[in-house]
């Protein structure tokens, strides 16, 4: 009679062979269906879900904390007032979650909030995950440091030059490091990258110039120090003065420092670069410059106010409407996508730059229609 396993297989086997051809059929596609659902509901595919994230008004707070904090000399008494429940200028943040399934992404996809998308173009295959999230979180902090440097230059704070790169072997190796502000030479005030050149016009190759320089310690503490440099000819033989062997650039120097609390939020990408500048200049100058009105938006900025494009702009306007935004500053380089799809009762405003920028959120205060997409 065989084994018991054996005669299980048997009385199977004739049980389905006396099925009908229908019935074998409904018996095979019903196996094939538990199957499909048990790996499709359970087997992670390779894409992510992105959806609408987080907003933060950068008027407001994060964690328990205000997004910004100024500590030092001469702070603006603006930055103690008061905002009205209603003002808002609220970065925008795509969600991304890793490891869903066949159905989730199909589900996901069906509910028009939600988008699937290749996991290599969030986590490329060449770096780990870990790598990604540190880079995404350079390029949030790098975006923080741009917004300081846009938002003083937009409010006329002075200028000051500082060094951005040493030459290897050039006559300030060993004496001059990167982010040392140049606080005069030979007693010449230094002020920014004109009265720099003005300086350096003077001087001639051989020279020994003393660099008088403002540099953090370890400790973070701020101390002028006097640094010898023996001057060289220009390599390039452009000029006969002397020759630093250093690159210089210069950006605007307030008396106080600016913290801001978003920094080890996780937060990640330099999209939110646009409205950390609006609410920092909002914090610095007096009054309320959102008029009491509920402002998103997104874009990255450079130094000099040239506002860039970012990614998921159509689940940015979602996050924005979702949380009671009336209004969204829309990169002009993203305009074409974000018309594709306009929540309803949010109004496009296309800015390309950060006067402009200022330009809408100064139209939208006054009860007038912003420049749309």
């Amino acid at each position: 009679m065989g084994t018991p396993l054996v005669r299980i297989r048997l009385a199977v086997m004739s049980w389905f062979s006396k099925l009908t051809v229908r019935g074998r059929t409904l018996l095979v596609g019903s196996a094939f269906t538990v199957v499909f659902v048990a790996v499709g509901s359970a087997v992670p595919i390779p894409y992510v879900k992105l959806g609408p994230g987080v907003t933060i008004n950068t008027l407001g707070s994060y964690d328990g904390s205000e997004v910004f904090t100024f500590t030092g000399n001469d702070i603006p008494a603006s930055v103690n007032e008061n905002f009205g429940e209603g003002s808002h200028l609220n970065m925008t943040t795509v969600s991304v979650t890793d490891g869903i399934s066949l159905f989730g992404a199909i589900a996901l996809w069906a509910s028009g909030k939600y988008t699937v998308t290749p996991r290599d173009e969030i986590y490329p295959p060449d770096k780990t995950t870990d790598e990604v999230k540190a880079e995404n979180a350079r390029t949030f902090l790098e975006s923080q440091s741009f917004a300081q440097t846009a938002a003083l230059r937009y409010l006329k704070y002075p200028e000051v030059a500082y060094v951005q790169q040493v030459g290897t072997g050039s006559p300030s190796d060993g004496r001059l490091e990167v982010q040392d502000r140049i606080l005069s030479i030979d007693g010449a005030a230094v002020t920014d990258l004109d009265s720099l050149q003005q300086v350096m016009e003077k001087t001639t190759p051989g020279q020994v110039v003393t660099v008088r320089v403002e540099r953090a310690g370890t400790d973070g503490k701020l101390a002028e120090l006097d640094e010898k440099v023996t001057l060289q000819g220009d390599p390039e033989k452009k000029t006969t003065q002397g020759y630093l062997g250093i690159v210089t650039t210069q950006r605007p120097e307030a008396p106080f420092q600016i913290h801001n609390s978003l920094e080890t939020s996780g937060i990640g990408g330099p999209s939110a670069g646009l409205m950390f500048t609006l609410g920092l200049i909002d914090r610095l100058t007096p009054g309320d410059l959102t008029g009491g009105n509920f402002i998103a938006g997104t874009g990255t900025i450079d130094i000099d106010g040239t506002v860039g494009p970012i990614g998921g702009i159509l689940l940015k306007l979602i996050a924005a409407k979702d949380v009671g935004a009336s209004y969204f500053l829309v990169p002009a380089a993203n305009c074409e996508e974000a018309v594709t799809r306009i929540p309803d009762g949010l109004h496009l405003a296309k800015v390309g730059s950060l006067d402009e920028a200022m330009a809408a959120v100064t139209a939208i205060s006054k009860g007038e229609v912003p420049a749309s997409c």
